[in-house]
């Protein structure tokens, strides 16, 4: 192994946090001199290594460090934002002109501010986000191979390669307001992918896996990476479509999340002001079935969202979104709560670590439960109104019958609307997936419409 290759620096973290601090501070002053009368400004550093690897060949070998400024103004009721890509003072100054210009010429919004002072984060606890890998190219290279060789050996059928991939990355952010917050975090999260190609008699099929963890320790053992793609690629093969019908569907956990994300749109500060969410005037009222329990827990240790602040310095707690399928809150940063004559919850810049309550069966359960349905392992296109809440997108998955798998899907699409399928959820699986900050296992639906042949 070259030595020169292997990343040897020191973390330098601790040093950047300050740096960016200082630059948050010098934000500020030139936003009080320039005659601004609020002020909010983000500084932050991500460095990253991407390797990828394809058909036992080195594809790309990426390093990343990118830096950024960005800052909002009020000159009263009136605001102005500008972001920069670079962190020299020249470049900051001209950010601080441009925010402030444009402040100048807007019109006022009585709901402008900043977020009240009173809920800002003051203890900072270590949530356990920052954890280097300190992996050099070639190893990378090496573990790359390991990932991709272990899918391309696992079944003759497996044909060809998309490749394997090994990213790195580091983040250090600094947070400040001319209200008094002040806050910096550093997380880092790494990823090891792989995607195959099979092949038979009936055609060709691609499917691929991943894992994505705070901490390198914390990966499944990679080759398992590699031979979890070549099965979910090799049960693809001779898939079919199905003739048009009506039928129970039990969606994966990595595609159950996306119909949560959907949830959360739906009732999140910016679709209910502008009224642009079919679950407008839902507070207090059943969207799932009472059995649904949803809770946010912004400070899970090495969570995938988890973090003390939000983007606008309001300290993050646990609250329950849903509770007994009840509606309990909105998700809501302080801008859209005065629009909606609220409060904030802490959510100015998203959801942190929503965790679904899961039942007590697994995925076989499940599909046991389910008796004759279709399972969806991928959904594609974007044919989602969150107006309507009408749902149709393209999917792929397996047809399922007593319970059994009996043979793959492809080219269908599901269709339904979006309130029947939370109020038609009928059991939501303890296979939860670990890989993101929406943390649910898989969910049973009673019915939706299949389009086929």
């Amino acid at each position: 192994m070259n030595a020169a290759l292997i990343d040897n620096s020191p973390d330098s973290s601790l040093e950047e946090l300050a740096r960016l601090a200082e630059v948050c501070d010098d934000v500020l002053r030139r936003c009080r001199a320039a005659g601004a009368s609020e002020a909010e400004v983000a500084a932050s550093i991500d460095t990253g290594l991407d390797v990828g690897v394809r058909l036992g060949e080195v594809e790309t070998i990426t390093r990343t460090r990118d830096r950024g400024v960005s800052l909002t103004v009020l000159f009263g009721k009136r605001k102005g934002s500008a972001s920069t890509a670079d962190l020299d003072p020249e470049s900051i100054a001209r950010t601080v002109e441009h925010a402030c210009a444009i402040a100048r010429y807007t019109e006022e919004d009585p709901c402008n501010g900043l977020a009240d002072p009173a809920l800002y984060a003051r203890d900072f606890p270590d949530l356990d986000l920052w954890h280097p890998w300190r992996i050099g190219v070639e190893e990378a290279i090496e573990l790359g191979l390991r990932i991709e060789d272990a899918g391309r050996s696992f079944d003759p059928r497996i044909s060809n390669s998309e490749g394997a991939a090994v990213q790195v990355g580091e983040s250090v952010l600094a947070n400040a307001n001319s209200a008094g917050f002040r806050g910096v975090e550093r997380s880092t999260r790494h990823l090891l992918s792989c995607a195959l190609i099979a092949e038979d008699e009936a055609g060709m099929q691609q499917n691929y896996w991943y894992d994505a963890v705070r901490a390198a320790q914390d990966f499944a053992d990679p080759e398992s990476i590699g031979r979890r793609a070549a099965e979910r690629t090799v049960a693809r093969l001779d898939a079919r479509r199905l003739s048009t019908r009506e039928c129970p569907v039990v969606f994966v956990p990595e595609v159950a999340r996306g119909l949560i994300g959907h949830f959360l749109s739906a009732v999140s500060g910016g679709a209910l002001y502008r009224r642009a969410s079919f679950l407008v005037d839902h507070l207090g009222k059943p969207v799932f079935p009472s059995f649904v329990q949803m809770a946010e827990r912004p400070r899970l240790p090495r969570g995938h969202g988890s973090s003390v602040f939000d983007a606008e310095g309001v300290a993050t707690r646990d609250a329950d979104l849903v509770r007994d399928g009840v509606l309990e809150r909105y998700i809501l940063g302080s801008y859209s709560a005065r629009k909606l004559g609220m409060a904030t919850t802490g959510n100015a810049g998203g959801i942190h670590n929503l965790v679904v309550t899961p039942g007590a069966d697994d995925l076989p359960a499940l599909l046991g439960r389910m008796g004759t349905g279709l399972l969806v392992t991928e959904v594609m296109g974007q044919g989602v109104s969150l107006i309507t809440g009408d749902y149709s997108r393209g999917a792929s998955g397996f047809w399922v019958e007593n319970g059994r798998i009996v043979h793959p899907v492809e080219e269908i699409t599901i269709a339904s609307n979006l309130r029947a399928m939370f109020a038609g959820i009928v059991a939501i699986g303890r296979d939860v997936d670990p890989r993101s900050h929406l943390l649910t296992g898989s969910i049973l639906i009673d019915r939706m419409t299949i389009a086929g042949e």
